[in-house]
């Protein structure tokens, strides 16, 4: 509780307008997705015309290797933050060194020993969220593979005993959860960057933020990867 006394109330506005321009962020960019074509959305799509080809497909080896493949980048992304959560409880354990560092850095603000410890913590908690979101993106494409296991052969559907639009739309709906996921942590790792600004000032960090919230924009909605996609 001392430091709700010690921390300015300029980084507590800072920290409410970061947190709140990530999740308006997330909220906006699904709810805009809905109503014109973004990234993810259009990539779900194609994720659709995968499976349609997959239930198509007797064997389906080809299908379980991109899964693997897709599977592999999460799994990456999991033991990097393991990795970086483990770093920055080094970090702890050398505060006073690295608050002498930051001190050094012009227009960097000053800030107490607690405070410092206390910005590192919030590093960490962005790194936890992103390692379960990873991890759980991993996990999801394990049920891919399970469900595209279960599809019954080619020939099962084209005679009817079988329903291949519920295989699809399941398989479908499963990928793209798991790519939905892995997006969740990716973000998280872009917002990271944005809090470094926090230990310089509290309005590098908000300023920061932004820069992260228009590259995402245009990432989403407006890159070149997107127009190619939706030709």
């Amino acid at each position: 509780m001392k430091i709700i006394t010690l921390l300015p109330w300029a980084d507590w506005l800072a920290i409410a307008a970061f947190f709140g321009l990530w999740s308006g962020y997330a909220w906006f960019a699904k709810r805009l997705g809905r109503r014109r074509p973004s990234l993810l959305q259009t990539t779900n799509r194609y994720r659709g015309y995968w499976m349609k080809q997959a239930s198509a497909r007797d064997p389906r080896m080809l299908d379980g290797i991109i899964v693997q493949n897709l599977s592999s980048t999460p799994s990456f992304f999991c033991s990097t933050s393991i990795l970086v959560i483990g770093g920055l409880f080094a970090l702890l354990g050398t505060t006073d060194k690295a608050t002498e560092l930051m001190s050094e850095i012009p227009f960097a603000q000053a800030t107490t020993l607690i405070v410092f410890e206390f910005k590192i913590l919030v590093l960490i908690a962005i790194f936890v969220y992103s390692f379960f979101r990873f991890s759980w993106s991993m996990r999801q494409y394990t049920f891919v593979a399970l469900v595209i296991g279960s599809m019954p052969p080619a020939t099962a559907f084209d005679q009817g005993e079988f329903d291949r639009k519920v295989f699809v739309d399941r398989a479908a709906a499963m990928v793209s959860s798991a790519a939905e996921t892995f997006n969740d942590g990716l973000r998280a790792y872009y917002f990271s960057f944005a809090l470094l600004g926090w230990f310089v000032s509290p309005l590098s960090m908000v300023l920061a933020t932004v820069i992260v919230v228009a590259i995402l924009y245009s990432r989403e909605f407006r890159s070149e990867v997107l127009r190619i996609l939706k030709e």
